[in-house]
Parts: C-alpha cells; structure tokens; sequence
C-alpha cells in the first residue's frame, strides 16, 4: 500500500507527493551524474500537484481532461527519474522505489 493512500484529497496527496520529493532529492549526493537527475526529479515531481491544482481551475472539461492527463505525464516522468536515481545512487534505491510505487 502507497504511503499516499488514505483519505486524502488529490490536492493534499499531490502536494505531500512534491514535498517528499522535495526532502528525497535533499538527501541526495549531488555530483556531475546525480544532479542533471535531482533536477528533473525536483521539476516532474513538483509538477504533479502544481497541474492538478490548475486542473481543478479548468475553464471546462476538456481543459480539466487536459490537465488531468498532464498530471499522469508528470507522475510517469517522475517514476523515471526516480528509476535513475536508484541506478544512479544506489544507497538511495530503496527509498527512491518506495517513492515510484
């Protein structure tokens, strides 16, 4: 079971989502590898709850369908990115695949 499980609005669970990235990357080793990897996790990691807030904006529901699948997008980057991490970093690769499932 996901640590974002529960009872939790989308928009709390994205924003915690991005928060614990935040942290993650924060504990990272940053060198000529890793940070190109920190950076882009940081961006689509953030961009998830950054989207869905602006989904729940929409101007109709195509434009909310829009933003919704950008979110998918950016989780699916995110799961990437946190895939080369744990290539990348392999002390961190426990923590980064509790992050991607």
């Amino acid at each position: 079971m996901s640590k974002y499980s529960g009872k939790y609005d989308l928009e709390e669970r994205t924003a915690k989502f991005g928060e614990d990235i935040i942290k993650f990357c924060k504990s990272m080793k940053q060198d000529t590898i890793s940070k190109p990897i920190i950076n882009q996790l940081i961006r689509s990691g953030t961009s998830v709850g950054a989207n869905y807030m602006e989904a729940n904006e929409a101007s109709s529901k195509r434009d909310f369908k829009n933003k919704i699948c950008i979110c998918k997008k950016e989780i699916l980057e995110c799961k990437h990115w946190l895939r080369m991490v744990a290539t990348a970093l392999p002390d961190k690769r426990e923590v980064s695949k509790v992050h991607w499932k």
